[in-house]
């Protein structure tokens, strides 16, 4: 009997379990073997936080268990990954040696609130899923005073998402009543509101907040965080209410194995290569430079393209076959608007000469559609 070909998959995000069923769907058991590794149980669509924060969902109904991927013959495994080895082909975790023939690295970004002194103490991580209920108790309590929205590091996962964020606490506020006596300010590093989106869909983001009444303040790059001030290289604010997006980075692993410099991602190009044979990276680990100063945005449903993209490529590679293809760096990214509507910003990265991005109108079919996106996910890939 020969080896049937195992492709281990590290995180079970997005990238992961769209490359996971790709394969599966395509080949049975007896011709691949995949295994899932994840240090937590669970699958959730990011977009589903902003929903618990507003009390219209829960954690519990927001998630899906990875542990369901044993109904496809897909193995998952929980458990935290201590290191990569690239040349012998075997991943350690704190229980098990595990060995590869193809590997897909989809470990995702990790928040590193810890980089802003004083961030921590004083406000509060928007991106934490431990933190919402908290978040969520403190803006149903708050009767006046301001809340800052600060983004604090660039590149950061489903760039509209703070965007989304001030305006469903707008609604909240609204549907309160205090919404006059409460100020929303949003502090951004880049000089636009959406960089990845370019020039038009950031003015449109803009008049979008605007109309609401909420202030955006660019270029501000924060220094540190003090009890209710926040530092800019350049100025102060106060804030009474801090949510936060703190700097990404990649896992410690990915640099102990040599894939990416301190602090940054994985450089991939659009076959989602890395420098070692059979050996894939996608998703919010990696950076896909598409023009100058321009990469493909951190958000799922890239992830899910370049999983897919990768999946294709191992089957043509185990059927022995000589096609390849490239990840198309097509998506769409959903912004509600906290008045039951929604736009969506649709993207293609890499039409002739430079990424073309469009704001679609705000409909409340929009908004259906979005929740329909994550159904869909987590019945097709659970």
């Amino acid at each position: 009997m020969t080896n049937i070909p195992h492709v281990v998959i590290l995180g079970g995000g997005f990238g992961g379990l769209s490359a996971a069923n790709e394969l599966r769907n395509a080949l049975p058991s007896s011709q691949v073997k995949i295994t899932v590794i994840d240090k937590k149980d669970w699958f959730m669509v990011g977009f589903a936080k902003l929903w618990i924060i507003n009390g219209t969902r829960t954690f519990e109904n927001s998630t899906g268990s990875l542990n369901e991927l044993q109904k496809k013959e897909i193995d998952f495994i929980k458990d935290e990954i201590l290191s990569i080895n690239l040349e012998d082909k075997n991943i350690t975790t704190k229980t098990n040696e595990i060995s590869f023939d193809f590997l897909i690295i989809s470990m995702g970004a990790v928040l590193a609130p810890q980089r802003i002194p004083g961030l921590e103490q004083n406000g509060f991580n928007l991106y934490d899923h431990n933190q919402l209920l908290e978040i969520r108790e403190k803006l149903e309590s708050i009767e006046s005073g301001k809340i800052a929205i600060s983004i604090m590091g660039m590149p950061y996962k489903c760039p509209p998402a703070p965007f989304e964020a001030s305006l469903l606490i707008d609604s909240m506020l609204r549907k309160r009543g205090v919404r006059d006596s409460v100020q929303i300010d949003f502090y951004s590093p880049a000089p636009i509101t959406l960089p990845a989106a370019g020039l038009e869909v950031s003015k449109q983001i803009l008049e979008l907040v605007n109309s609401e009444q909420i202030v955006f303040h660019n270029s501000c790059k924060i220094k540190s965080v003090e009890s209710k001030k926040l530092i800019f290289e350049n100025s102060e604010a106060d804030f009474d209410l801090l949510l936060a997006v703190p700097p990404h980075i990649a896992p410690k692993v990915i640099y102990d194995s040599g894939l990416a410099k301190a602090s940054g991602f994985i450089p991939i190009d659009r076959d989602c290569k890395t420098p070692f044979e059979n050996v894939f990276a996608i998703g919010d680990v990696t950076s896909l430079t598409v023009v100058e100063n321009m990469a493909v945005p951190k958000a799922g449903i890239f992830a899910e393209g370049e999983g897919i993209t990768v999946a294709k490529n191992i089957i043509s590679k185990i059927q022995s076959k000589e096609e390849s293809v490239l990840f198309d760096g097509k998506g769409g990214c959903f912004i509600e608007s906290g008045r039951d509507t929604a736009s969506v910003i649709e993207v293609d990265m890499f039409s002739q000469s430079k990424p073309t991005t469009s704001l679609t109108e705000l409909t409340s079919d929009n908004l259906s559609k979005k929740i329909e996106f994550e159904k869909e996910r987590l019945s097709k890939w659970l």
